[in-house]
């Protein structure tokens, strides 16, 4: 049997994810008489997704979540490019993954309009906004030292970079470090070690900037 697409009429087949013409998200609309708590059935990789349905929120089969992730690539791959052009513009790039993670879960609210995310489920998209962030920046800086010839200078930045922050906090371990970290060696090893520090912290704060996204999101909601 069919059913009419919610946002666009178009007759859809029950049990599609998607509709076929305007590719929103199938979803039913339910108003319990008591909270309920929809579970995914599928595993706990995908939690609920919405919160306590009420009046007017969108309740999403556990069926269709897969689909709905792969419907918030789009949403993430834009904040994530919002940020990485501020970013460059000037942007601490930790302040970038928070904001990426927060227009991550504020675009993909767009995409489902009467669909309220959970604070968890938005935490995982701003997660995922900081990886596409982290991934991004990673590859235009990569570029601009190959194609730029960058390389020299990347280095030279480096070590006067460590040099200062060895004049401020000197020890008896800061010179052993220094020379490791001139030898292309250590310098490698540093530079390996910054990318997976890098792309905890930009997965930390895409999470969190998510969260606070959906924090704010709900108190509206409420108000």
């Amino acid at each position: 049997m069919d059913h009419p697409c919610h946002k666009c009429a178009h007759s859809v087949e029950d049990g599609r994810a998607f509709c076929s013409l305007c590719g929103a998200p199938q979803i039913r609309v339910s108003i319990p008489e008591a909270p309920v708590e929809l579970i995914a059935t599928g595993g706990d990789a995908f939690p609920s997704l919405v919160q306590e349905p009420g009046p007017g929120i969108a309740v999403v089969q556990s069926s269709l979540l897969p689909g709905l992730w792969s419907h918030a690539m789009r949403p993430c791959a834009l904040a994530a490019a919002v940020a990485v052009v501020l970013m460059f513009l000037g942007l601490n790039p930790f302040v970038a993954a928070l904001g990426a993670g927060f227009l991550a879960a504020i675009f993909s609210q767009r995409r489902s309009p009467g669909t309220a995310i959970r604070p968890a489920v938005a935490a995982k998209l701003g997660a995922f906004g900081g990886l596409l962030l982290f991934c991004m920046s990673t590859v235009l800086e990569m570029l601009a030292v190959v194609v730029l010839h960058k390389g020299p200078e990347l280095r030279t930045e480096v070590m006067d970079k460590l040099q200062q922050a060895a004049a401020r906090y000197p020890g008896p371990q800061v010179e052993p470090f220094l020379e490791f970290v001139k030898s292309p060696e250590g310098f490698a090893f540093m530079m390996v070690a910054s990318l997976v520090l890098g792309l905890m912290a930009f997965l930390i704060l895409g999470g969190l900037g998510g969260a606070v996204s959906a924090a704010f999101a709900g108190k509206r909601d409420r108000h």
